[in-house]
């Protein structure tokens, strides 16, 4: 549950009420009646308008920012490792830090450079 004053950032509008997705708010109340869909009243100062808004409708901006900034950081390490032709932080990136279980058992074929770069454009294209 988030706290009053918090800055968030509307990301979706669930039922279809004009948010403002993407503009930045705070949280002025919490609706407490059971028998209501919306869970908070949201200021959005840019509009000078209130809300109401259920949970999911509003992400702190902290939490944003950080997803930001971890998808920032495995863009910049993928290029990293195309540029760099290194296969192996390449395949740790794509398969989210895991070892595949055809490495961990080991495989005695060697794949040449061109068989690379044409595996990454192809999942580049899908």
């Amino acid at each position: 549950m988030l706290k009053l004053g918090q800055k968030i950032v509307v990301v979706s509008d669930t039922f279809e009420q004009n948010l403002p997705i993407g503009e930045y708010g705070y949280i002025i109340a919490f609706d407490r009646n059971a028998d209501n869909a919306f869970d908070y009243v949201v200021r959005v100062p840019k509009l000078n308008r209130n809300f109401y808004v259920p949970a999911e409708d509003v992400e702190l901006e902290e939490v944003l920012l950080t997803l930001e900034a971890e998808r920032i950081e495995r863009e910049a390490l993928i290029d990293f490792a195309l540029a760099t032709h290194n296969e192996e932080l390449f395949r740790r990136i794509m398969n989210g830090g895991e070892q595949p279980e055809e490495a961990a058992v080991g495989d005695n074929e060697v794949q040449t450079k061109e068989d690379f770069i044409r595996q990454i454009h192809l999942k580049a294209w899908i």
